[in-house]
């Protein structure tokens, strides 16, 4: 975890999902996880814009894509499920924390991916199920 003294990242952060959320809500551990049938043990969120869109566009909901802007209110810490696992480093400036998030604005428009995009990253985390290789470290 860092600490106030070893500042990870400044941000701006964004959290993409499909839930309706309101500017000064809360994003709080062990709520169901957007990409698995349990409770996740940390809240997820992102340095990018890209990764945001990805993080909404492939939650398990047929409800409206979002992408929240938000604060982290306690330490956190690269997210070890993308970090030196499928990506070297964090180029995705993807991170989680057992602190909650508070949302401080939507953003209310942004360009999603192309279908042929989506599809295919659906596909392929499809066959790492199959595998047994998509596995979320929580």
């Amino acid at each position: 975890m860092n600490s106030k003294n070893d500042v990870l990242d400044n941000g701006p952060f964004f959290h993409g999902t499909k839930a309706d959320l309101k500017i000064g809500d809360l994003l709080k551990p062990q709520h169901l996880s957007n990409y698995q049938d349990k409770k996740s043990n940390y809240i997820y969120f992102t340095a990018t814009l890209d990764t945001a869109k990805w993080g909404a566009e492939l939650a398990g909901s047929k409800l409206k894509e979002r992408i929240y802007i938000v604060e982290p209110l306690g330490d956190f810490e690269n997210d070890p499920n993308l970090t030196d696992k499928r990506f070297h480093g964090n180029p995705t400036r993807s991170y989680r924390s057992k602190s909650p998030l508070k949302i401080i604005a939507e953003l209310g428009s942004w360009e999603r991916h192309s279908d042929k995009e989506i599809n295919h990253m659906l596909t392929s985390l499809k066959r790492l199920q199959e595998e047994g290789k998509n596995i979320i470290y929580d």
